[in-house]
């Protein structure tokens, strides 16, 4: 797409020259200098790319031009700024590749980071590169294992066999939040169940500190909504129901058997009629009688296949079949059925509920479909009976117990309170607070990942059978901290097996090793970290690079964290943020942070839409490639546009139109640079631009502060085109210009300001300053009212006071006829208004 015109800025020329500069002088290397307090530091981070063989899109530099404005900004109100880049370099795409071409995904990770890096650098953006991190880089993840492994000690990384995410396609494990609405996040697959081993971070014992540490952060409210969601704090009662034995198999008859259940209705509990088991749950064998069993072997085999979602959707026709035993409800003795079904999840609470159709929609949907009896004991006033109908739908909301034996008249949660107490009373209940949050399925059954720092050693596992105070299972054997880096060996193949082993299993002479702690035979995990345990961290490895002996220096850490401004897209609201937030705790736990959150302020950019209003996407043929925009009106025209096109939270349709004009304004300052006059020249300036130019300091600044870009270049193109109506420019007049447009579009400042004659970067000089005398308005409209509608206006000298306001306000014409005797009163408000009331 090229210019219609030739261009005036020749930007082929100049941006390259500053990039070369910016380079060569390090300009923008940050240091811990101990002269700047800690109110003039800055944290500035964007969320690092995944380096796909695509390149950058046009939505990248959107959120990296806002970051470095800023950046730039603070370095010139005397700020000392962090503001590194780095990639986000293990993940599926690569791997992906490597089996269709054969490909190390090392070799077309390392070309695509060169590409990104060119690109990046093409747009000017002032990083520090010198603390670049790669989190496929072995120097790296050496630090990624080092902290699973103090995960690992602290009892917070786990392995388990149990019911997993599956992607066929992946042929890997997801965790739940990679799963949206039932497909593979990733490729877009509906998404099945399997059984396998599984490592596991017990995220859930954070979750409480989780949901209250959010408090305190400087984050958009729908972000901090969806991590409160998805923690899904509920108040409640843990409740036990003992099962009926005279219907279980006579070798399950000997011992009483209890299935205890969560709810956040413990008032509701005299209307329990059934119960159901998630078929996953471990009583289930136990308690299906000889006649029920294969019918819930049946279902249990079917259930297997759905995914969490399909089997809690609202709308699906409720499933289930009877174990063929009872439960007794505690409250009132009443035998009640226990049923399987596949809309309770066994990771969700206990596995296991009470059943009350009169007061839960999926109860109610499954006791219809089963015939199933369904009790009313909430009403909606308090005039209650002892004895009522079945209702014709279920009631969600609160009111007062009916046929809930003593408890009858109480309002919920009064009844809830007395209920509990009661339950705590009998010992077969007790208060409790539950999370939707489950455990972090951590491992993935692929390549191109983090290799999990353990081995298994059958004789250790031996040895710890025999102990009862082993902590740990001892099978499980932890490297110590000097073998790390754990390195992926070279494989002849990266396809997943899709059996639940990693391509990794079929490496003997990788996996068959020495046990580091009985010095016998074991075998290395085959299991792989996720792509999101590199981003967990890599903020604190911005901070000390190059340190070999700790994943950062404790001064560095005090110096710099936590990250002030962390700007990326609402795709990572949950993902992401939850687990590094998670991660980051844990370090603070351990003594090796020194803040309890890792992003103070968080901003989310919004969505760069195709012309056609559509999101980009190859298929719609919409997408615009930045380097084609830099080939053809420079990096500065794209900063500049894509910071003009609206707010930056907003999402905006991209339009050619926008670009061509900002690409103009950047014509029409390097034309008006020929008309500065030179040291010495000139005077004072006219009167009428020195009140705009301190004006346009005050307004670009502010809005520059705040993130406010596209008003900030909008007050600047203002100005620029008043300086454009003068014969010549007054030095004075021009050199603030300069100072701010640096900000936005900094190849052109750089050649502006050497133009002026002086020597070295631009960046490196103070940000202009503007009077707040002369931002005043010299004169005020002044608006008369007559009770209170507007008659007629003057305008006055701002500060007038207020009887020369009144005096002229009534002898308006305008007024004077609105005037029948002498006003009741005279309300004036200095600058603003005069409002005459009269009768």
């Amino acid at each position: 797409m090229a210019k219609n015109a030739g261009p005036k800025y020749p930007f082929a020329e100049i941006e390259p020259k500053w990039q070369q500069y910016w380079e060569a002088h390090k300009t923008f290397k940050a240091e811990e200098d101990p002269a700047y307090p800690k109110d003039k530091r800055r944290y500035v981070l964007d969320m690092f790319p995944y380096p796909s063989a695509q390149g950058l899109h046009v939505g990248h530099p959107e959120g990296y031009t806002a970051t470095d404005i800023y950046c730039r900004y603070l370095r010139m109100k005397g700020f000392n700024v962090l503001h590194p880049m780095g990639f986000d370099a293990f993940g599926l795409p690569a791997e992906n590749y490597a089996i269709k071409t054969g490909a190390h995904p090392a070799a077309t990770t390392a070309a695509n980071i060169k590409k990104f890096r060119s690109q990046i650098k093409a747009l000017g953006f002032s990083y520090d590169w010198d603390r670049e991190v790669d989190t496929s880089d072995k120097d790296y993840y050496r630090w990624t294992q080092w902290i699973f492994l103090k995960l690992f000690e602290k009892g917070l990384a786990y392995e388990a066999e149990s019911p997993i995410n599956w992607c066929p396609s992946c042929k890997t494990g997801l965790a739940n939040e990679e799963v949206k609405d039932g497909l593979c996040e990733r490729c877009g697959t509906k998404v099945t169940r399997k059984r396998i081993r599984q490592w596991i971070l017990r995220i859930t014992a954070y979750a409480e500190r989780l949901l209250e540490d959010l408090e305190g952060l400087d984050w958009p409210e729908p972000v901090k909504l969806m991590q409160r969601n998805w923690i899904g704090r509920s108040e409640g009662a843990n409740v036990v129901f003992k099962v009926d034995k005279s219907t279980l198999n006579s070798g399950e008859k000997t011992e009483d058997l209890f299935i205890e259940i969560y709810t956040t209705r413990p008032d509701t509990l005299f209307g329990a009629t059934y119960m159901v088991l998630s078929p996953e749950h471990p009583l289930v064998e136990r308690i299906t009688t000889p006649e029920q069993r294969a019918a819930v072997a049946a279902y249990r085999e079917e259930a297997a296949k759905k995914s969490d979602l399909e089997r809690t959707d609202l709308a699906k026709t409720k499933t289930g079949v009877w174990s063929g035993a009872y439960a007794v409800n505690p409250v009132n003795d009443a035998k009640i059925p226990i049923w399987i079904a596949d809309y309770v999840l066994i990771s969700y609470g206990t596995g296991a509920i009470m059943a009350v159709p009169a007061h839960d929609e999926r109860d109610w949907d499954f006791a219809k479909a089963f015939k199933l009896p369904i009790i009313q004991v909430v009403a909606e006033s308090g005039e209650w009976r002892v004895e009522s109908a079945p209702p014709n739908s279920p009631f969600i909301a609160e009111g007062y117990a009916v046929n809930s034996g003593p408890f009858n008249g109480l309002s919920t949660a009064e009844a809830k309170q007395r209920i509990t107490a009661w339950l705590e009373e009998k010992g077969i209940g007790k208060k409790a607070v539950n999370y939707k949050l489950r455990d972090w399925i951590f491992s993935r059954q692929r390549y191109w990942g983090e290799p999990i720092p353990v081995v298994h050693c059958e004789h250790c596992q031996a040895e710890s059978a025999a102990d009862p105070a082993a902590e740990h299972d001892s099978a499980i054997v932890p490297l110590p901290e000097d073998a790390l880096p754990l390195t992926l060996p070279e494989a002849a193949s990266y396809a997943p097996t899709g059996t639940g082993e990693s391509p990794l299993a079929a490496i003997t002479d990788w996996v068959n090793t020495t046990c580091p702690r009985c010095g016998g035979p074991a075998r290395r995990e085959t299991n792989t970290m996720p792509q999101w345990a590199g981003s967990c961290w890599y903020y604190l490895r911005y901070l000390d690079p190059h340190n070999d002996t700790a994943f950062a220096a404790g001064d560095k850490i005090g110096y710099w964290a936590p990250v002030d401004l962390y700007v990326g897209g609402t795709e990572h609201a949950v993902l992401h943020l939850l687990y590094s937030r998670f991660w980051h705790k844990v370090l603070y736990d351990l003594g090796l942070v020194n803040t309890k959150e890792p992003f103070q302020r968080l901003v989310n950019q919004g969505m760069i839409l195709g012309e056609d209003n559509q999101k980009m996407s190859k298929s719609r043929g919409n997408v615009i490639n930045p380097d084609d925009i830099v080939r053809d009106y420079g990096a500065d025209s794209l900063r500049v546009y894509e910071m003009f096109m609206g707010p930056l939270e907003a999402t905006k349709p991209w339009m050619t139109a926008g670009l061509v004009g900002a690409s103009r304004f950047l014509d029409r300052i390097w034309e008006l640079a020929g008309k500065v006059r030179g040291v010495g020249e000139g005077g004072a300036p006219p009167h009428s631009l020195e009140k705009l130019l301190h004006k346009t300091i005050k307004k670009v600044s502010r809005d520059t502060e705040s993130l406010n870009f596209n008003t900030a270049i909008s007050q600047m193109m203002i100005y620029s085109g008043e300086l454009a109506k003068l014969p010549e420019i007054p030095r004075v007049l021009w050199e603030p210009l300069v100072l701010m447009l640096s900000a936005y579009a900094p190849h052109l400042g750089e050649e502006l300001w050497e133009k002026l004659g002086y020597t070295g970067s631009v960046s490196k000089s103070a940000w202009p300053v503007w009077d707040e005398i002369l931002c005043a308005d010299r004169e005020n409209t002044i608006v008369v009212q007559v009770n209170g509608k507007i008659r007629d206006k003057f305008s006055a000298p701002a500060g007038t006071d207020k009887e020369l306001l009144e005096k002229t306000a009534l002898a308006l014409p305008g007024i004077q006829k609105w005037l029948e005797g002498t006003p009741v009163r005279v309300i004036v408000v200095p600058d603003k208004l005069v409002n005459v009331v009269i009768t």
